[in-house]
């Protein structure tokens, strides 16, 4: 069941949606041109309705391949006038809504909890959390203050993915197999990092109830192999060479169909819009906790052989 909760002036009337960022090292910069620009040639005015008016600008001085991400990040938003905060407190009054969106999964539950405390409508970028106890408790933290929090990748609102659940040339969906590029970073479990896309790809068409996983891992390739409880399978194959590509082949009861292709930001900045203004999540926690037990127990697997590691022994429950 959506959690209930008050909704703000702008939630029902035609007025723009300020957003607070954190973290300037990932997709911050990506977004708010998509949202500048919708603005500039009147293209969305869903999306222009959303405007980032302060950042603050968090990083991790252990992640490399982030610190060039950051300091562009910081000269991207300091050119578009757009007020640079040293705190999140120092943030919070100039907002009606926030968006953690700094790469590192580790320091997303301490940036929720002033967001959460505050009352703000909460969006996280991918990972939601570095495991799936974190993540549970920036839920209950949620749901204590009965403020709306979700997280996903792009992939979950991609249109091609979004229809293929409904199209009735593929009939009820009995398998996927799903595929993006599976880089990791060793402070994250090996999924969170990048295979989190093709991941959510897969639940977005299986939907939930997977049961256990088993994975296979060489230096190029992951494949995890979840069973779902009414013994369908849904399959994950994560690449670290060869093209940047993303997708998924749907196995239907009347036919097969492709789907899991990236599609650009819009439509899960669409469903952010959507989001601020109803506070209805449009993913539900215990979905997202299983997309995040099922990558952790990939983990746990590998590390046993290929085992299979049924999902419930990570505390996938809504909290």
């Amino acid at each position: 069941m959506p959690w209930v909760l008050w909704l703000p002036a702008y939630a029902v009337a035609d007025q723009p949606i300020r957003v607070g960022v954190i973290g300037l090292d990932a997709h911050a910069v990506a977004w708010q041109k998509l949202l500048a620009t919708a603005a500039e040639d009147d293209s969305s005015p869903t999306l222009a309705s959303l405007q980032i008016v302060a950042a603050v600008p968090a990083g991790s001085e252990d992640i490399p391949e982030k610190i060039p991400r950051l300091a562009a990040g910081i000269e991207h938003y300091r050119s578009e006038g757009i007020r640079l905060c040293d705190e999140i407190e120092e943030l919070l009054p100039l907002v009606d809504a926030v968006m953690i969106l700094s790469a590192d999964g580790r320091a997303h539950l301490d940036q929720a909890r002033p967001v959460i405390a505050n009352g703000k409508p909460l969006f996280i970028d991918k990972p939601m959390a570095a495991s799936v106890a974190e993540a549970r408790e920036i839920f209950r933290l949620a749901k204590e203050q009965h403020v709306p929090v979700f997280s996903s990748s792009s992939l979950r609102f991609a249109p091609q993915t979004v229809a293929v659940v409904r199209d009735q040339t593929v009939g009820d969906i009995i398998g996927c197999d799903a595929h993006s590029p599976c880089q990791t970073e060793p402070h994250h479990p090996d999924l969170f990092w990048y295979g989190i896309h093709g991941v959510e790809a897969l639940f977005t068409i299986m939907g939930p109830g997977c049961d256990s996983v088993s994975r296979t891992k060489t230096d190029d390739t992951d494949v995890v192999v979840g069973r779902w409880r009414d013994g369908r399978i849904g399959t994950f194959r994560g690449h670290r060479s060869g093209p940047h590509s993303y997708g998924a082949t749907v196995f239907g009861l009347k036919g097969q169909a492709a789907a899991g292709r990236f599609e650009g930001y819009e439509p899960l900045l669409t469903e952010i819009v959507r989001f601020y203004r109803t506070g209805v999540a449009p993913v539900q926690p215990a979905e997202t906790l299983e997309v995040l037990a099922f990558m952790e127990a990939a983990d746990a697997s590998g590390a046993a052989a290929g085992a299979a590691i049924p999902l419930h022994d990570f505390g996938i429950s809504e909290p």
